[in-house]
């Protein structure tokens, strides 16, 4: 989305924004993108059929006017801790955890960050490679999670349910921060 040319939304890398749609609904979604990245509100939404994917995915226009309320809520990271942070996603569940790794690196965080991203297929994980970069480039370990993998999908990696994988590899969770 694009603000008004006067216009800047300040938030907090995890908040979200509530779109107001005709008749009253809602649809509250995570902005995808850092503060400081804001001159377009990156937002992340799969299309399940509902009244405001309906919207996007078959009626909405470029240049189209969307009301919204925000930013919204109280997830974000706690940059006062100096614990490991453990990320964890699902679905476009990523976007507000996207925001979060992108925020620390610009800041200059060091500590040790381990991101489990959930899905029932491949590609229910639509940003992989950047979650492979962070990898390579900033050591942040990357840990994808498939639920329902198909043959299709040639899956080698972790299989069953994304929250699950966590508790497995961090059975004591008090030395961690989590979000």
């Amino acid at each position: 989305l694009k603000l008004p040319a006067t216009e800047r939304l300040q938030y907090l890398a995890g908040q979200y924004i509530d779109i107001l749609m005709r008749g009253g609904m809602r649809r509250s979604l995570s902005m995808a993108n850092p503060p400081q990245d804001d001159a377009l509100l990156e937002l992340h939404l799969r299309n399940y059929g509902g009244p405001f994917s309906q919207h996007v995915f078959g009626k909405m226009k470029e240049k189209d006017i969307l009301r919204f309320e925000g930013p919204l809520g109280t997830f974000f990271m706690r940059e006062e801790s100096a614990k490991p942070l453990i990320l964890l996603a699902s679905g476009t569940g990523f976007a507000p955890i996207k925001a979060m790794i992108e925020h620390a690196l610009h800041k200059g965080v060091t500590r040790p960050m381990t991101l489990y991203w959930g899905g029932r297929r491949r590609s229910d994980l639509y940003l992989s490679a950047l979650a492979e970069k962070w990898e390579r480039e900033h050591g942040i370990r990357f840990v994808p999670v498939l639920s329902e993998a198909q043959p299709e999908d040639a899956w080698t990696g972790r299989t069953g349910f994304v929250h699950r994988a966590v508790m497995e590899d961090f059975p004591d969770l008090t030395g961690y921060q989590v979000y």
